[in-house]
């Protein structure tokens, strides 16, 4: 996580990514398996959810849980932190409705 001039250019920045909101968004509902956030996200590649979900907990949003099993099974659950982000997250996702109203409208 870096320090940007400013602190909405901060949260944007440790969001964007490809469907990094969309994977807090479902850990919002509870844990999930990787397999599981696969399928949930089918439009990107399993390379890239995997990037996506490192890049998260390195920023401290998600934890990601080893099962020693075999075979192993990961979990991954959000952080305090990540729990805190929350409503910022539901007022993104209701302005994102409000912007593809907008974009609906212009091409009707």
């Amino acid at each position: 996580m870096k320090k940007s001039y400013c602190p909405i250019d901060t949260f944007i920045n440790v969001l964007k990514g490809k469907r990094k909101g969309t994977i807090i968004l479902h850990l919002f509902q509870g844990n999930k398996r990787y397999g599981e956030l696969v399928k949930l996200i089918p439009d990107i590649s399993e390379r890239m959810t995997t990037k996506q979900l490192k890049e998260l907990e390195a920023d401290g949003l998600i934890n990601r849980t080893v099962f020693p099993e075999v075979p192993p099974r990961v979990e991954y659950s959000l952080t305090d932190l990540g729990k805190e982000i929350q409503p910022y997250l539901k007022g993104m996702y209701r302005g994102g409705i409000l912007f593809e109203k907008t974009i609906a409208d212009t091409e009707s």
